[in-house]
């Protein structure tokens, strides 16, 4: 079986959240690290801060909205407020 995963990506330099939608996660975190990804190599390393999974695409692509919303960003921060490198 498949999974979809969502995911929150705090850039360590930057203090910056990404959110993001993948079936590899592991694939998709080396491709923001090493700069493939035009929206997030200025603010490279990143590191994942958490991860949700789904097993319908539409239900991972509904949750990624949301988490892009203000009332997601707001979720995110009162979540996981501090740096992950603290």
């Amino acid at each position: 079986m498949d999974y979809f995963y969502v995911y929150v990506l705090r850039s360590v330099d930057f203090k910056r959240n990404y959110v993001g939608f993948t079936k590899n996660v592991e694939r998709r975190l080396k491709e923001h690290n090493s700069g493939k990804t035009k929206s997030t190599k200025p603010y490279r390393p990143w590191r994942l801060l958490f991860l949700e999974t789904f097993i319908s695409k539409s239900e991972a692509l509904e949750r990624e909205k949301y988490l892009k919303s203000g009332q997601g960003r707001d979720y995110i921060k009162n979540n996981w407020p501090r740096s992950i490198t603290e």
